[in-house]
Order: C-alpha cells, then structure tokens, then sequence
C-alpha cells in the first residue's frame, strides 16, 4: 500500500495460526479466511509454555473477530469457530486444479502396493508415522510394499535416519519436490496415497490422488474424515496409529 493506492473495497484476513488483524486497520470490508484451526497443531512446532500460549492467543483472537464473516472450506473448522463465538461462518468447498482422468487405467491391488505420501516434511504432516505403516505392512503383515515419499521439508533429515534405522531403504524413495505432471504420474502409479497428518483443513492432495484413480488410507483426523469416504473414495483407519492404517489396508488387500 502506498499514498498514491486507491482504495480498497475488500480485504482478505487470510488466518493461519495468526491472522493480520486486518479488521482494525485496513478501514474497509473485511472477511476472514481460515483453512484450519491450527489447535494441537502448535504442539507439533512448539513445547510447552510456547504451544500452550498459541493455543490459547488463537481462541482469544477467534472470540475478537466474532462480528467478521469468515470464508472456510472444512465443516469442522466452522464449527469450531462457531464455539469460539464467531457468528458467521460460510463454508465453500475446495475445487482442484487436477483434471480427472477421462477413463481410469486398470490397477489390480496386488502385491508389491505402491504407496506414496505428497506432503510438505514438516512436524504436523507426521511422514514418519507413513514411514512406521509401510514398516508394519512389510515386518508385521509380510505384505510386499513400497513408500515414495514426495516432498521436501525440515523434517528429511530425521525422516532419513528413521527409514535406517527401521531398515526400510530398499522400500522407501525420496523423490523430493515434482512438477505436476510428475506428481500427477506417480499419484496414478500408486495403489495408496498415506495421510497420516495431525489434521487438515481438508486434505487437497487427497481429491487430487483420487482424480489420478487412487484411493487415500488417511488417519481419522479433522479435514480427513471430511475429504475421504471410507470405503468409497477411501480408507479411515479406526485410530491415529500406524498399526491401525496398516491393518486397515492389510484387510483391503
């Protein structure tokens, strides 16, 4: 913004743990944008007193902007705000980018599965529990499987050391970041996409596997439940486990 700006008509509070309070200076419309509650999510990043202060500033923050339309794509996370006191919440659903396949090129689920995670390598993604599933297909289940791993992040280098130490290197692949075209050719490759996150707004690389004709094994978390069907577009494990999503799949299988 400068001098010379003409004003705006709209702007967009566009909130992710913490927002920019546009209400209070931008002297126009305002409308909110959430794709989640971050909630435990700051457990990921911060330990305590840390997370705990972020928690409880979102939910104050949350009760401030209570008279602010807010624009959110998640059930969950509406009605989460709704607890928080905010008054109006409209819910628009993702759309995607990926066009789907015409016509689904035939997969039959057999053994070695062709897993893959897409995924920023970060705490809350949780790739290492994608990492214990393919451990608990192949050490426990003695299914034949394979993780590729699509993404890059904070979290490689440890996400390395516990493929070693789980002796799974000849099964997993870092493929690191992909064009989309590649993304979108090793999403139909796969038999599975894993989701294993602590939550999601919604879960868009889930609709974008499925469009590729690969169905998700996700953790039944916010924004999750919401983006796969079980037994329809998906799977949903019982529990936030690996073990749990491993059996889950063993038993598809």
């Amino acid at each position: 913004w400068n001098a010379t700006q003409e004003p705006f008509d709209l702007v967009i509070d566009q909130h992710h743990g913490i927002p920019w309070y546009a209400p209070w200076w931008c002297k126009t419309h305002c409308v909110a944008y959430i794709h989640e509650v971050l909630g435990p999510i700051w457990n990921s990043f911060y330990p305590w007193p840390l997370s705990a202060i972020g928690k409880w500033q979102e939910r104050v923050t949350h009760r401030k902007y209570r008279d602010v339309l807010f624009w959110t794509a998640s059930t969950f996370t509406g009605d989460q705000l709704k607890e928080s006191g905010v008054k109006s919440v409209t819910t628009i659903p993702y759309g995607v980018e990926t066009r789907a396949l015409a016509e689904l090129p035939k997969k039959d689920l057999v053994e070695p599965l062709r897993l893959i995670t897409v995924s920023r390598l970060v705490p809350n993604k949780r790739v290492d529990h994608a990492i214990a599933v393919l451990w608990c297909l192949v050490e426990e289940n003695k299914i034949q499987a394979g993780l590729k791993i699509v993404g890059e992040g904070q979290e490689l280098g440890a996400l390395k050391k516990l493929v070693a130490e789980l002796g799974m290197e000849k099964h997993t692949e870092f493929a690191g970041v992909q064009a989309e075209a590649e993304k979108d050719a090793a999403l139909r490759e796969a038999h599975w996409l894993l989701h294993t996150s602590v939550r999601e707004g919604w879960g868009l690389n889930v609709i974008e596997a499925n469009a590729m004709g690969t169905p998700a094994a996700v953790y039944p978390v916010p924004g999750l439940l919401e983006s796969t069907l079980h037994e329809k577009t998906g799977i949903v494990a019982e529990e936030e486990s690996p073990k749990a999503l491993a059996d889950t799949i063993a038993a598809v299988l």
